[in-house]
């Protein structure tokens, strides 16, 4: 290790311990800080957030990014870090301090007011904490945007680069044409299933206790992780020693059922990155994108197939004798898999998903390119809902509010669900003809095909990118035709339509 490379080191290892503080408040105020702790902790995390800023944009630091970056002899890890240095560099100098350290107290306090909003159902509330959030982040995406480029693709670009409007709109465009009149031909099917008996008296304490086991089941380690709940299941690490989830419970037991295992996926996914890059800036998923396609491969490709309730469908019978004694196997696949045109993006089925997040990209697309007046939200969510999905939301609650990501200033992020759906799909193609998948899970071996993405996705971290991943793993660069095929494969066949 070069000299500059130590002390490079120094330097970045200050950083990461201020940016893993900072993580752990935000993970405390979303799970079981008081209410009334928010305001100042906020200013602790601002506080922090200069600190953090600091460390990144010190004069120091620059001068060894710059002399490290013409340095031939740094292996690819360290190669990697000064480059993912060079890039927060990019992102948070041009900023000044004051401005980044008040949008960190602003998102702090956000997320309260917005929790407390979408409780009391209260758009207005919320609405002019969230024009500040919007305000903030166009003015960071206009510090950070070349000659030329659109400030809604600066947002795209953090969390998954390569990906801006034009690949999207293309992207989005695909699933619209080919989803929405197969959605059609579902809805008008004469095949009908029952799912009433999923909702129902499910006490909370026997869903965590079918969460947890579902959570070990899939591979996450409950040794190096925990699980919470809180308003908006998510995960969120320290290091790939101390990783969290939470979920959310409702009368409807499919709804924890599934979020466990979807952010249990997020958590085998940092839980499964490598020890020499934890605690690095690479020691991180790929991108958000590729954090989805695992999450949602483990909760719909993994996780709503018949084959993985095989093995463990009677265990969840005798937790829930009254509920599902009666229920079989097949009836219960069928009815975790319901299509169902809904309000709740976290609670659609696999086919309507992403007009959800189309919905939520075309708002974004008019929020930050547009100018779009926050006030006419709630009347545009819904007009949009009524005309791609057929239902219209009754109250913020089930509409512009269900979501935290706004209060966060995370404007950009929602696309990647949709991509994270498409790369799961592409890689579960390519897995198929390297084992038996369906055998495997019907054998109970979810862990060889866990271990096959540690040691081809996982362990790497950001030492590539999303599109690096997908090309090495299948050979082929992001094609959305094979997502497009798996929905029409599996809904095709349950609903007994022509694909």
């Amino acid at each position: 290790m070069s000299k500059a490379y130590e002390e490079f080191k120094t330097y970045l290892d200050r950083a990461m311990a201020l940016k893993t503080a900072m993580i752990l408040f935000e993970w405390d105020n979303e799970t079981l800080a008081p209410k009334e702790a928010g305001e100042l902790t906020s200013n602790v995390i601002g506080t922090l957030s200069g600190e953090y800023f600091q460390a990144i944009t010190n004069d120091r630091m620059k001068a060894l990014v710059k002399e490290l970056q013409a340095e031939q002899g740094l292996d690819e890890v360290q190669a990697a870090n000064v480059r993912e240095v060079a890039d927060e560099l990019e992102q948070l100098d041009c900023i000044p301090r004051n401005e980044y350290e008040d949008n960190a107290r602003l998102v702090a306090k956000s997320t309260a007011v917005w929790s407390r909003a979408k409780k009391d159902n209260d758009f207005d509330s919320f609405a002019p904490t969230l024009k500040k959030v919007i305000e903030y982040q166009k003015k960071f995406a206009g510090y950070r945007a070349k000659d030329g480029q659109k400030l809604y693709d600066v947002m795209l670009d953090t969390y998954e680069k390569g990906f801006n409007m034009e690949n999207l709109d293309r992207f989005f465009g695909i699933l619209k044409e080919e989803l929405v009149p197969f959605l059609k031909q579902v809805t008008e099917s004469k095949k009908k299933i029952d799912d009433g008996f999923l909702t129902g008296d499910y006490p909370e304490e026997k869903q965590e206790k079918l969460g947890r086991f579902l959570a070990g089941y899939v591979g996450f380690d409950f040794d190096k992780g925990v699980m919470a709940v809180s308003a908006h299941p998510f995960t969120t690490n320290l290091h790939n020693k101390d990783v969290r989830i939470t979920t959310h419970y409702t009368d409807r037991v499919d709804s924890s059922l599934f979020s466990v295992i979807h952010e249990a996926g997020h958590g085998i996914y940092e839980l499964g990155i490598r020890d020499d890059l934890t605690l690095t800036p690479v020691g991180q998923g790929a991108s958000m994108g590729m954090h989805e396609s695992q999450s949602r491969f483990f909760e719909n490709i993994i996780g709503r197939s018949p084959a993985f309730w095989a093995p463990i469908y009677g265990k969840v019978q005798e937790m829930f004798p009254d509920q599902m004694g009666n229920v079989d196997l097949d009836q219960f696949v069928e009815a975790v898999n319901k299509v169902e045109p809904g309000l709740i993006r976290t609670e659609a089925d696999e086919l309507t998903y992403s007009l959800h997040v189309l919905i939520r990209y075309e708002i974004e697309k008019q929020l930050i390119e547009e100018d779009l007046d926050v006030e006419k939200l709630p009347q545009l969510w819904a007009d949009k809902y009524e005309e791609y999905l057929g239902v219209r939301p009754e109250n913020p609650a089930q509409g512009v509010l269900q979501d935290i990501h706004w209060s966060q200033g995370s404007f950009g992020y929602f696309p990647s669900y949709a991509l994270g759906s498409a790369f799961g799909a592409q890689l579960y193609y390519h897995m198929k003809q390297e084992m038996d998948f369906e055998g495997l899970l019907e054998q109970g071996k979810v862990d060889v095909i866990r271990e096959y993405l540690r040691e081809n996705i996982h362990q790497y971290g950001k030492l590539k990118d999303s599109r690096t991943i997908l090309k090495d793993v299948t050979g082929e660069d992001f094609d959305p035709k094979y997502y497009v095929r798996y929905l029409k494969e599996k809904y095709g066949k349950l609903y007994e339509v022509e694909a």
